[in-house]
């Protein structure tokens, strides 16, 4: 548990020096708790997105770095690799694909890429998925963007 906390300690001092060289992240500890961390990260221009700021909560395991941190989306997402309702994502670098190499700044930028470049043949949103493999790209769009509309953009007025 040493290592873990002083490796989430190094971290913590790496994302205060980074605040203003990555614009896209935003990462924050929990100021009790070294093993809770939440993002903001904002959608990828360019993608249905774009324009949204998405909340991701980070559970981080005290054998980390050697095992991954739990992440998943507080903010609703329509996305094939995120599970709508408890917003688990599904991110190979999260499971099995795993590296001690690999920091919550890192995370958040692979997460950034997958909503960038989703994964439709490993659905956890069946829904977005299915519209993905069958060719409906202007239907995945549009309700990706409804959502981030509804879920992840600041209300006007």
């Amino acid at each position: 548990m040493q290592a873990s906390r002083a490796r989430l300690f190094k971290e913590y001092k790496e994302v205060q020096r980074e605040k203003i060289a990555d614009p896209d992240i935003q990462l924050v500890c929990d100021d009790s708790n070294i093993f809770k961390w939440t993002a903001l990260i904002k959608g990828p221009s360019e993608t249905p997105y774009e324009g949204g700021i998405f909340q991701l909560a980070f559970a981080v395991p005290e054998q980390y770095p050697l095992q991954p941190p739990q992440v998943r989306f507080l903010t609703k997402i329509f996305h094939p690799n995120v599970h709508f309702k408890t917003g688990e994502i599904c991110l190979d670098i999260l499971k099995n694909a795993w590296s001690p190499a690999w920091t919550l700044q890192s995370v958040c930028r692979a997460i950034i890429a997958l909503m960038a470049h989703p994964e439709p043949d490993s659905p956890l949103n069946c829904d977005s998925g299915n519209l993905l493999r069958s060719g409906d790209i202007r239907g995945y769009q549009s309700m990706a963007r409804m959502y981030t509309r509804l879920a992840a953009m600041p209300k006007k007025g």
